[in-house]
């Protein structure tokens, strides 16, 4: 007998010190819009959720974790360890959620490190290359790189620079490729990013699981309850229990190829819920830097090194991932720029350390709030005690003075760190480039400039002609409306230019053209019958190109893809028509783009969705 004991214990030994030897894979799922409140594991009774919470039944959950109020800066604090506005993020849109070139991610330390790296999903921090995912460490990427996506079901997605049609449902098909990804690589260690796109707008449900949470009765309800919109809610768990379905199946594919011992499984949010719904009493959604807006859960686990059903109960943040995950696998950081984030592989592993008491610091669109382990001082400097007030209700900067004031220098010298002033940040000064493309053609008369000014464009010029990735698309959310053009929504990111009917309207893109050559033109349009054939110009530095928009093609707005209507300000989609405008030469350069009509025989010239650039061999 006691040999049989020797031998067991020798055998699980062998193991371990095997898995601890191999590289371990990761895959990581991040969800959009989703609440901490949203989730079996977080209490909801409501949520159909067994899969994601498996993940923190089965590792760690971080019980306090916090990520920004919107999406594009908390993926950059992931990807970098550090707060985004230090890499240049500061938007959502508009080519405001580039994360700044010198930045280094946690792919490209994996690749560094051996690791085949792959993303599907929501990228959100930079369309173009050398912004696009495949030149942040991804070695393939399939999805969106903008930020909200206006088509759920058999939506257009991007596959490694080109747009393809996909048939099914968004998370789906993402899914679909990640799995490839994790077949594919099964052999080898592997990073696979799955962000996926809900539960963000619009309100698109597959109908089993919407017929599931239609009818529901939910009793949880949010912290201002009069907010709440009951169906919107339904169809947040109806999109939630597809996502959990997915993971269900990525983990399954883990199991299936002996791969679930040795490989990290990382979920977590990138902001708080996209609508009022329950949130465990806390105060604030998306957007918003009070408690409710910038908690998510974190849940992970690694069944080779860490314990099952730990929580973590310190402070934490999307700015520690980086410096855990590499820690965690023994991979050596690319870069050296000083990171924000901490390694928390210690409280994973429960060992035993002397932490340090630490703030973590929240802001978006001017807004500051600061958390320590017990506190938050909110954006107008009222300071709560979380523990005891989780709804921000009573402030207590009278009980302690010194703490607020201690906080409240806090972010004033944050301020100052992050933005050169302890006042609000302001936007950067216009480049003479970008005044020079904003002095033509003529003076807009209205129409794209009534649009929301919080969606200006980026003032960095928009990076052209690369050898390595010769296709650049200039998506109508990066260009600049003149005239009476107008973007298809408020919400710029999947908009599309419409109201093109006089020649004094245009659409320009800033560029920055890296490589003299000759270019392909295309044109992503949608056009009466009855007004097809105008005649329109593109020009750069001097340059210019004409073309015929022909034929005709008028097809019908997608209505039918909505389970509820969605939110006012969210174009409304249909299918766009690739117009080959043929070839052009573009000289190295910045300047702007202007595409504008020279004839117009009908009432209107086209809507632009987008315009491709392609660099010719």
């Amino acid at each position: 007998m006691k040999l049989l004991l020797t031998l067991a214990c020798t055998w699980l030994l062998s193991v371990s010190l095997s898995h601890a030897a191999e590289k371990p894979n990761l895959v990581i799922f991040l969800a959009d819009d989703a609440g901490w409140g949203d989730y079996g594991h977080s209490g909801n009774k409501a949520a159909v959720t067994p899969n994601i919470d498996s993940i923190a039944q089965n590792g760690v959950s971080l019980d306090r974790f916090y990520v920004c109020p919107v999406c594009s800066p908390t993926r950059a604090e992931f990807l970098t360890g550090r707060y985004h506005p230090r890499g240049g993020v500061k938007g959502v849109s508009t080519g405001q959620e580039r994360l700044d070139l010198s930045e280094k991610t946690v792919a490209d330390a994996f690749k560094a490190a051996g690791y085949a790296t792959g993303a599907f999903g929501k990228w959100h921090n930079g369309t173009q290359w050398p912004y696009h995912p495949m030149a942040r460490g991804f070695d393939e990427y399939f999805g969106h790189s903008s930020g909200h996506w206006g088509e759920y079901f058999d939506a257009p997605l991007e596959e490694n620079g080109r747009m393809i049609r996909t048939k099914g449902y968004i998370v789906d098909v993402c899914t679909d490729r990640a799995l490839g990804f994790i077949e594919k690589n099964k052999d080898k260690p592997f990073l696979c990013y799955v962000p996926f796109t809900t539960p963000h707008s619009p309100w698109s449900a597959p109908q089993k699981n919407w017929d599931e949470f239609k009818q529901k009765e939910i009793t949880q309800r949010a912290t201002d309850e009069k907010q709440e919109n009951i169906d919107e809610t339904r169809v947040v768990h109806a999109m939630l229990a597809n996502q959990d379905m997915n993971v269900g199946r990525v983990l399954a594919k883990l199991k299936e190829l002996n791969l679930s011992e040795n490989t990290i499984v990382l979920y977590f949010s990138d902001n708080g819920p996209n609508s009022h719904r329950w949130t465990g009493g806390m105060k604030g959604k998306k957007s918003n830097t009070d408690e409710g807006g910038v908690r998510s859960v974190c849940y992970i686990s690694w069944p080779a090194q860490l314990p099952k059903g730990h929580t973590v109960s310190y402070i934490s943040g999307a700015i520690d991932l980086l410096p855990t995950l590499t820690s965690l696998a023994g991979v050596k950081r690319v870069g050296d720029k000083p990171l924000d984030g901490w390694d928390l592989s210690p409280l994973l592993k429960r060992e035993k350390v002397e932490w340090v008491a630490r703030s973590i610091f929240s802001t978006w669109g001017g807004q500051v709030s600061v958390r320590t382990q017990v506190h938050r001082l909110d954006n107008a400097g009222n300071l709560y005690d979380m523990t005891t007030d989780p709804g921000q209700s009573t402030p207590i900067n009278d009980k302690e003075p010194a703490l607020a004031a201690k906080l409240k220098d806090a972010v004033k010298a944050w301020r100052l760190e992050m933005f050169g002033t302890d006042a609000a940040p302001a936007l950067k000064p216009k480049t003479q480039v970008q005044a020079q493309a904003q002095a033509q053609p003529n003076k807009p008369k209205g129409g794209g400039r009534k649009n929301n000014p919080a969606n200006a464009v980026d003032p960095r010029p928009i990076p052209v002609g690369y050898r390595e990735f010769p296709i650049t698309m200039l998506p109508a959310r990066d260009g600049d409306p003149r005239g009476e053009v107008q973007r298809s929504s408020n919400a710029p990111n999947c908009s599309y230019f419409v109201n093109w009917r006089s020649k004094d309207d245009c659409m320009v893109w800033l560029l920055d053209v890296h490589t003299t050559g000759t270019y392909e033109v295309t044109i992503d349009y949608t056009c009466p019958e009855s007004d097809a054939g105008a005649t329109v110009e593109l020009s750069f530095n001097g340059s210019s190109h004409t073309g015929k928009v022909s034929p005709g093609w008028d097809p019908p707005l997608n209505t039918n893809q909505d389970t509820l209507p969605r939110p006012h300000g969210e174009s409304q989609m249909k299918e766009f028509r690739t117009l080959n405008l043929g070839k052009m030469k573009l000289t190295e350069g910045q300047g702007p783009l202007t595409l504008r009509a020279l004839e117009i025989p009908g009432k209107s010239v086209m809507d632009v969705r987008r315009v491709t650039l392609t660099l010719a061999e």
